[in-house]
């Protein structure tokens, strides 16, 4: 039976420019189904995505779940699109208040939102529900971009006891890629959910930032890839201290050497 991946990307293209992340998240995952693994792949519905040329449609059997967040209720809207050329399928977590009419990490003028933090959760909580929905159990799942730096804790303490993800490793790339601002007042509370508490932030400054939100998926991660030359050095020495098993940057090959690596991963189940 083949391995299962599930691959939770914060940029796909063609939905979004070409970037490092970008082409990554379409290249990685329509590789790996060619290699033969079974996946599911998933972005943020950023607002700046046309939705008629990207031929998006909502998935009504999986939408309709509201997410309590800060004590807010937030509608999930599961929509799902087919990458032309190619046999990969995409599907996109959307929200009036997160994501429909907002661009990416910054609006309009380049200012990053205030709520990235809570969208950020959103997100993760999206995806994991509605992985739960499609009762498809992820061997691994492999988290790219900050949006999905919330997914390792949540696997690890808040979903741990659910079935689909009982057995399931955290793989996180680390990209170059980062926010300059704080992720919101409230972040560390907002987070919160079964057996993650205020003690299990504790460790963490409560000035939320990228390099904590970094240092957050690492932690819960069980491997973590330098995905890009010049990724973020701070996270890679940090999960190097905290003898994490890495990936060095390998653009030859790099299919081959993510192959390796999850399989090692899955060794240690």
């Amino acid at each position: 039976m083949a391995n299962k991946i599930l691959f939770i990307n914060q940029e796909i293209y063609p939905y979004v420019p070409k970037s490092e992340m970008s082409n990554m998240g379409r290249d990685l995952s329509n590789k790996m189904q060619e290699e033969g693994y079974e996946i599911r792949t998933f972005m943020p519905k950023w607002g700046n995505i046309n939705e008629r040329r990207g031929q998006l449609h909502e998935v009504i059997r999986l939408s309709g779940m509201n997410l309590i967040i800060d004590d807010t209720d937030h509608p999930l809207i599961i929509k799902v699109a087919s990458i032309p050329q190619t046999r990969l399928q995409v599907y996109f977590i959307d929200n009036d208040d997160f994501f429909m009419k907002r661009q990416m990490a910054c609006d309009e003028s380049g200012k990053e939102y205030e709520d990235n933090g809570e969208r950020a959760i959103f997100f993760a909580r999206g995806v994991l529900e509605t992985v739960k929905k499609l009762r498809w159990a992820p061997d691994i799942i492999h988290c790219q971009g900050w949006m999905a730096a919330i997914v390792p804790i949540y696997i690890k303490l808040a979903y741990n006891n659910e079935p689909t993800f009982s057995n399931t490793k955290i793989v996180t790339s680390v990209f170059k890629d980062e926010l300059k601002d704080f992720l919101g007042h409230n972040f560390k509370k907002s987070i919160e959910l079964r057996n993650i508490s205020a003690e299990t932030m504790k460790e963490y400054k409560d000035d939320f930032d990228f390099t904590e939100l970094g240092k957050l998926a690492i932690d819960y991660s069980d491997a973590v890839i330098e995905a890009e030359e010049n990724a973020n050095a701070a996270l890679l020495q940090y999960a190097i201290e905290k003898n994490k098993e890495i990936l060095r940057y390998s653009p030859d090959n790099y299919i081959e050497n993510y192959k390796l690596l999850y399989d090692k991963v899955l060794q240690n189940k």
